[in-house]
């Protein structure tokens, strides 16, 4: 615990660290302050009364958690950060197919970089216009607007006032970026996790105090404790494969020595597709539902299959979601992770995997082994996004259920991490003690090679 003070206080006198961090903090109020900030001429109450029968896991209860809770109130950032989201999402997609954005991606550089984010800026304004729409109908079909209100002021207002939140809101996550402490945008999403973090655990005290089961409370967090070492084991979890640099020769004419080359590794993530593989069996899970809506009416969601798969406890939904997270993890890890890139790379730097050869039997080598790590990986990241509903099926309740897996914890967990990492390595720049007792966060940093391959 004294090691842990101390280090507090280090972080405290590096000014520059400081201000990141006071920094940071300001603008994570400036957004919760958005948040509360209601549309003109909307009721927030009737949005929270008709959402309140909801399970909070459909897709409105997902975009309502990571915006902190801005969608049920009706506020300036009720679409949150979501739409930047969506567009960095379909952006790097592009990057996979179209030779445009491939080329701008891995060839361009920061020219390439910059152009990629005014694209995505764009997009994001153009997502963020449709979604406004869309999310004013909501809450026009709700009966949450002001009838005295003109309807033609009411939409032109309305997605005006939606557009410039997402901006400003996207606008923050960049500044955060730029001048403050970890990943702006992911900093954003988290908090708005967060925010409704203290609301479930509340509501499950309660509710188990009431019923006298306190000791299961407790067993609950002890539950939820190991169900976050686990998702930082996935997140961290690299498979390192050795790497043998060309010995050489140091020196002039007769008296050069030749001395041995540095070794190194390729660190090959357990699950290098991150969170991307729940986000889009989500997105798929929410598909019937829709399509009924629109094909049948009301009356379709009285079918069997239906109400299975819009219920996140059911077994059918739960098989079928592992088992879209098992495919996209492999779908989207054959997408990020290039073998032949780091075969080129090596051959580039004159460095080999000890017992194989370099060029084609690199390449082939580094493929089967992260086809073989991945296999536990997907495994691994499909239990995580499946745990909510065993939680829920344990008489938790819904929204506290939310934070035992799923897309929430994997993000809080990345987010967490990676900040951590930037405020280890001020401190250790300065000759501070890390945050950690090895001197610096396991499976965030440490190889020149990381990263090599990823996004190719």
């Amino acid at each position: 615990m004294k090691r842990l003070f101390d280090t507090l206080k280090n972080i405290w006198k590096i000014k520059e660290l400081r201000n990141r961090i006071l920094f940071t903090l300001g603008l994570i109020w400036v957004f919760r302050l958005g948040s509360f900030i209601v549309l003109p001429g909307v009721d927030p109450g009737a949005i929270r009364q008709a959402m309140s029968g909801g399970s909070g896991n459909d897709l409105l209860g997902l975009i309502n958690i990571f915006s902190g809770g801005a969608f049920n109130n009706a506020s300036i950032f009720a679409l949150g950060i979501m739409p930047y989201i969506t567009a960095s999402i379909i952006i790097q997609l592009l990057g996979f197919a179209v030779p445009y954005f491939q080329r701008l991606q891995q060839k361009e550089g920061e020219s390439g970089r910059k152009k990629l984010n005014q694209i995505t800026r764009l997009l994001t304004v153009a997502i963020t216009l449709v979604q406004g729409g869309a999310y004013l109908t909501y809450v026009k079909s709700l009966g949450a607007v002001d009838p005295s209100i003109t309807e033609s002021i009411f939409w032109l207002s309305g997605i005006i006032i939606l557009s410039t939140g997402t901006v400003f809101a996207m606008w923050l996550g960049e500044r955060i970026t730029d001048r403050g402490i970890g990943n702006g945008v992911s900093l954003l999403i988290t908090v708005g996790i967060i925010a409704t973090l203290p609301t479930a655990f509340v509501f499950e005290l309660q509710a188990r105090l009431t019923s006298g089961g306190f000791l299961i409370f407790v067993l609950e967090i002890a539950a939820l404790f190991v169900a976050c070492m686990a998702t930082v084991l996935i997140v961290t979890g690299v498979r390192k494969i050795p790497v043998q640099f060309a010995k050489r020769m140091v020196g002039r004419g007769t008296s050069s020595v030749p001395v041995a080359g540095a070794r190194d590794y390729i660190p090959l993530k357990v699950n290098a597709a991150g969170v991307m593989p729940i986000i889009f069996a989500q997105a798929l899970m929410f598909l019937p539902g829709l399509a009924a809506q629109y094909a049948g009416g009301q009356n379709a969601q009285t079918s069997w299959l239906v109400q299975k798969l819009n219920d996140f406890t059911s077994a059918p939904y739960n098989f079928i979601y592992f088992l879209l997270v098992v495919a996209f993890t492999y779908i989207y890890t054959a997408l990020t992770v290039n073998p032949s890139s780091y075969a080129d790379y090596l051959k580039r730097q004159n460095a080999f995997i000890p017992g194989i050869k370099p060029g084609k039997p690199t390449e082939e080598f580094i493929d089967s082994v992260t086809t073989r790590i991945t296999l536990p990986g997907s495994i691994f990241l499909g239990l995580i996004a499946i745990l909510p509903a065993f939680a829920a099926a344990f008489g938790i309740n819904n929204l506290f259920a939310a934070f035992f897996g799923g897309t929430s914890l994997l993000i809080l967990v990345g987010v967490v991490l990676d900040t951590l990492q930037q405020i280890e390595s001020h401190l250790l720049m300065r000759r501070y003690d890390g945050l950690v007792k090895e001197g610096r966060v396991q499976g965030r940093s440490g190889s020149r090679m990381q990263g090599i391959g990823a996004g190719m």
